[in-house]
């Protein structure tokens, strides 16, 4: 979610040319490719272990939220004020390049204003705290149209709700990519990873470990997070990327999330939106996210149990248990 937001939470990461930072092409043409008819049917599961594992491999909404997942509406931090959080900005895709099974795409779109601005979010149960978190996801330097430079946040993470303010069991850990720079560090690139003790909106305050990297991030990038020995552990395509220390460990159980979104003018410096009334639209393409409880595991074996489940033709497994009772999960900040 953010790192220094005066709306909420989330992330940062610091500058090398590591990580796998490599340019990357658009996965599709400039028209948005046309959904998947027909989701393949999950198989027996191929695993016992507590283990979460998408491939986005849907036909439509429905099938979507039949799954445990949901779009956020609620309106609200972060973003421009008065933008809408809205199902419209997520599709499904059976023939993105350099996927097996397709992907699910957030499309995001503003012309600066909150009235023109449509942000997108995602989430999942409300079950997760420690072991490995993964992702498959393409990042974009520049929109898909319209005129470049918004402050635009493209993420992965994971979330506790904020029950009051400075809350000490409020748990966050974010993969955030900021292609035209945000939050006073300039105009360049960056990924930040930040993790998450507590935070208040007003006045702000906040506690929390951050790293940032600059440089391009664009292209299909292997995110992983461990959360293990109280240590957080950051990943892109099989380096380390960050170590975050026991003060900021997850204390509380978090939904895994996806969002698309725009930083506001003012936001610790932030230059927000840029300058136009020309209506641009930025997109996040995801392939795949992946979940195994209790244990930190390497981006290889991560990636090797994704091979090992779509060869069994396992479009979807959850084997992680709810908490008893099953914890609350709105999709918001």
């Amino acid at each position: 979610m953010g790192q220094r937001r005066t709306f909420r939470v989330s992330i940062l990461v610091a500058s090398l040319i590591i990580a796998g930072c490599s340019a990357g092409n658009d996965p599709t043409s400039a028209k948005p490719a046309e959904p998947a008819q027909a989701a393949s049917a999950p198989a027996a599961p191929a695993t016992s272990d507590p283990v979460f594992f998408d491939d986005f491999n849907y036909a439509d909404m429905a099938a979507f939220n039949a799954n445990g997942w949901k779009a956020r509406t609620e309106t609200g931090h972060p973003g421009i004020k008065g933008a809408a959080w809205s199902a419209e900005g997520l599709s499904f895709h059976s023939d993105i390049p350099d996927t097996a099974a397709g992907a699910v795409r957030m499309s995001s779109v503003t012309d600066g204003t909150g009235e023109k601005t449509r942000q997108t979010q995602f989430c999942h149960a409300r079950k997760y705290r420690e072991g490995t978190y993964a992702a498959r996801v393409f990042f974009r330097d520049e929109p898909n149209s319209g005129p470049d430079g918004d402050e635009v946040i493209q993420t992965f993470y994971a979330i506790s709700p904020l029950k009051a303010p400075m809350d000490k069991n409020y748990s966050e850990t974010d993969f955030e990519y900021l292609p035209n720079g945000g939050w006073g560090e300039n105009a360049k690139p960056a990924m930040w990873t930040t993790s998450w003790d507590t935070f208040q909106l007003e006045p702000w305050t906040k506690v929390n470990e951050f790293t940032r990297h600059e440089g391009s991030y664009a292209g299909w990038h292997t995110l992983v997070l461990t959360v293990a020995d109280k240590q957080l552990k950051y990943y892109v395509d099989g380096k380390l990327f960050s170590e975050h220390s026991s003060a900021v460990y997850p204390e509380d159980f978090m939904s895994i999330n996806f969002n698309l979104w725009f930083m506001p003018k003012g936001a610790d410096g932030s230059l927000g939106p840029v300058d136009s009334p020309e209506l641009r639209e930025y997109r996040e393409d995801i392939d795949w996210v992946f979940f195994h409880e209790g244990a930190a595991l390497a981006t290889a074996d991560v990636e090797a149990r994704v091979a090992d489940m779509r060869g069994k033709k396992v479009a979807y497994i959850d084997n992680v248990k709810e908490q008893n009772p099953k914890l609350p999960s709105p999709c918001g900040l």
